[in-house]
């Protein structure tokens, strides 16, 4: 009788395995060659007629709108209002913004959809769209009737712009231990302190600014919306970065800054959560821009292998290339599936949601920059050329595992065992 340990069998099963994946895969690229990889990471799969057709609007913007200007955008570093604009007057000024101040009033998932079409257009652009939209949602949920109608209508068709303010150069991550002071005197506070690596600062108008108002610890932050032109408000010099290049960053400088109290989000005290949960559909945003980046770098390595030859054959032929792509269409569809529904899980307001937000940011921003890559690997030295745009998805991806909460620090390690905990005591999060 056949005997065979159990290594043996599973090396065995291994290899059956690769072999059946390597006969489909080449019959994918030998016989629909396209169509095959493209029906594999179709982004409309399990999507409703209506969020169909809002992907569709934001895929044909992408590719008119935003694709032939990325590469110029990067070089020159230039900050593409206009064309925000354009894409404000879509409804992608304020996704998911209630319609009675402006907003389009959509989901947490449709707004995932919507970024991650926008991104295979320009990533860089797109990041900074989602943060202004996260700065939006903060006022439109936490502000004032008063507060509500007046910042929403403009961030919302960005005639205005508006910026995110946590991180300081002595505290990022770890956002309770910031130093920024706001001291009140009479109807104002005075403002003093700076914010680093701010998203759009100096270009922008509005200012979402975490403060101390009170004691140490997160229970000593509130939030305040400082306004472009306020005296004491200042900029650093702009910075000069790898890739994110079409949206400026700059630090925020706060000198004796007088704010009023009626520029304060919530009560005294509640900045810190308000923060937190800016971060949750923050992380969601950033994952889902890091989809799109990595379904166009899957496309064009797809149309890569299928043109370029090498010893007679295209690249295409190569077992070990067909593995990649497979992979790499794979590690595409696991984060897509994850972010969508921590996407999901937000918009109902899940126990496991914030749970979920941050497994969705790890996970799909680690495997997106290892998609765009390999995509990188297989163009060879073209890939790493400034004329084909696969250099600048990986440069422009790279930054979103540092952002939104970096996986190895511990405020952000902290929360995985507390997810994998959540999620073992919690059906819904399996």
């Amino acid at each position: 009788m056949f005997d065979m340990s159990s290594s043996s069998f599973m090396a065995l099963m291994a290899l059956v395995r690769g072999v059946l994946v390597s006969k489909s895969f080449r019959l994918i690229f030998n016989r629909v060659q396209k169509r095959g990889v493209t029906s594999c990471i179709d982004a409309s799969a399990g999507l409703t007629d209506e969020q169909k057709e809002f992907q569709k609007v934001a895929f044909d913007f992408a590719a008119n709108e935003m694709a032939p200007h990325r590469a110029e955008w990067d070089e020159k570093e230039i900050f593409p209002v206009e064309t925000m604009r354009r894409a404000a007057q879509l409804g992608f000024g304020g996704i998911y913004v209630q319609p009675d101040v402006g907003g389009s009033g959509l989901s947490r998932l449709d707004t995932s959809i919507i970024f991650e079409a926008l991104s295979t257009g320009c990533t860089s652009t797109t990041a900074y769209m989602s943060i202004h939209n996260m700065c939006a949602w903060m006022i439109d949920t936490f502000g004032s009737a008063e507060q509500r109608h007046k910042f929403c209508p403009e961030l919302c068709t960005m005639d205005k712009f508006a910026s995110y303010c946590l991180t300081e150069p002595g505290s990022g991550s770890d956002a309770a231990s910031l130093l920024t002071s706001a001291k009140l005197m009479g109807d104002h506070y005075i403002l003093n302190g700076s914010k680093a690596f701010i998203s759009g600062g100096g270009d922008t108008d509005v200012y979402v600014v975490m403060c101390r108002t009170g004691g140490k610890g997160a229970k000593g932050i509130s939030c305040l919306v400082v306004e472009k032109g306020t005296p004491g408000l200042g900029f650093g010099k702009k910075e000069k970065k790898v890739g994110w290049n079409s949206q400026p960053t700059r630090a925020v400088i706060f000198e004796d800054c007088a704010v009023p109290v009626a520029n304060r989000l919530g009560h005294e005290g509640q900045g810190f959560s308000i923060a937190m949960k800016g971060l949750n559909g923050g992380r969601i945003n950033i994952a889902s821009c890091s989809l799109g980046a990595a379904h166009a770098c899957v496309e064009l390595a797809r149309d890569h292998l299928t043109v370029r030859k090498q010893f007679g054959e295209t690249l295409s032929s190569n077992q070990f290339l067909q593995f990649r792509l497979a992979e790499m269409a794979t590690r595409l569809v696991a984060s897509r599936l994850l972010v969508r529904q921590a996407a999901v899980a937000l918009q109902e307001d899940r126990d496991d949601a914030v749970s979920l937000c941050s497994m969705a940011k790890l996970f799909a921003t680690d495997e997106c920059f290892t998609i765009c890559n390999q995509a990188l690997q297989m163009f060879g030295g073209y890939g790493y050329l400034k004329d084909y745009p696969v250099q600048q998805f990986v440069r422009d991806i790279r930054v979103h595992q540092i952002l939104e909460g970096k996986p190895n620090t511990n405020s952000y390690r902290n929360s995985v065992p507390h997810s994998a905990d959540s999620c073992l005591h919690n059906s819904s999060c399996l």
